[in-house]
């Protein structure tokens, strides 16, 4: 089976109303309908633009208000995936968790309407301590026409072992937004992609925001490229990079993916390592 796929480079911008989030998002869709997209990825934190649109003294709004956009978020993306006959990973957006904690969760959205949801799992020290989040508390992968896929989102992708588990739900496609602000924080996350990659012999689909909220605590600053990864393996490129964009640029990307040639490397690649794995020593989540 063969689908084309494209991940955003999210320009964040202030702005001072939902109107113009939901115009800049659909641009995005309607830039990937152009190209005959059936998958499309944004970035993690998308909807903390929300948040530069203020209160009544101009000063942005505190993380803790992002789930009073919920429905309109979900509505919007849902008429987007319906009109362009799309599945969209509509990046991260921040709802109620009980108990005045929030989860940072993934949302995919699917052309007849269905909505699917992963909170991140692992936690970095900002989202603990200064926006107050909690962790998922379980993995879940999701079938879909082109088959089945995994969300996990930003510093997620940086622990072998949960995409290991979503490889052996059945996950040949993992969806990972993020959003960095430095390059070191960039390059942990696109390392970690390439190197999941070939542990598990998927496709990786990533992509962070780029641009600056000038009012939003935590957002000033961020450092993004979008890719879609494939393994190290004659099949693909040398580099197992099918697309990438200019690092920082407002932009989309676009691949094709082949699952059939996962398919071909895991049972006769130069190397094996699905296969390989050695469950004698260590745990096996299949």
């Amino acid at each position: 089976m063969k689908y084309r796929v494209a991940s955003v480079q999210y320009q964040l911008a202030d702005i001072s109303s939902f109107e113009q989030f939901a115009e800049q998002v659909t641009h995005y869709v309607r830039n990937a309908s152009e190209y005959g997209t059936q998958f499309l990825l944004f970035p993690e934190f998308l909807t903390t633009q929300l948040l530069s649109i203020g209160d009544e003294s101009g000063k942005a709004l505190p993380i803790g208000r992002l789930p009073e956009f919920t429905d309109r978020y979900e509505q919007l993306f849902q008429s987007l995936a319906s009109e362009y006959n799309m599945y969209i990973v509509g990046g991260t957006h921040v709802v109620e968790a009980g108990e005045g904690r929030w989860q940072n969760t993934a949302h995919l959205f699917h052309p007849g309407g269905k909505i699917d949801r992963q909170p991140k799992i692992h936690l970095t020290p900002t989202e603990v301590s200064e926006w107050n989040m909690t962790p998922g508390d379980g993995l879940q992968v999701f079938e879909t026409e082109f088959g089945t896929i995994g969300m996990l989102t930003c510093y997620d992708i940086e622990f072998p072992e949960i995409v290991r588990m979503a490889r052996a739900k059945g996950a040949d496609v993992i969806f990972c937004p993020s959003c960095t602000d430095d390059r070191h924080g960039f390059y942990r996350v696109r390392y970690c992609c390439h190197a999941r990659a070939v542990e598990n012999q998927i496709y990786i689909v990533t992509t962070g925001t780029v641009g600056a909220l000038r009012k939003v605590d935590f957002m000033r600053a961020n450092f993004g490229q979008a890719a879609i990864i494939a393994p190290n393996d004659i099949p693909f490129p040398p580099a197992g990079i099918l697309s990438e964009g200019i690092i920082n640029d407002d932009m989309l990307v676009v691949a094709d993916l082949d699952l059939q040639l996962l398919e071909d490397v895991r049972a006769g690649g130069s190397v094996t390592t699905w296969r390989d794995r050695r469950i004698d020593l260590y745990s096996d989540w299949s």
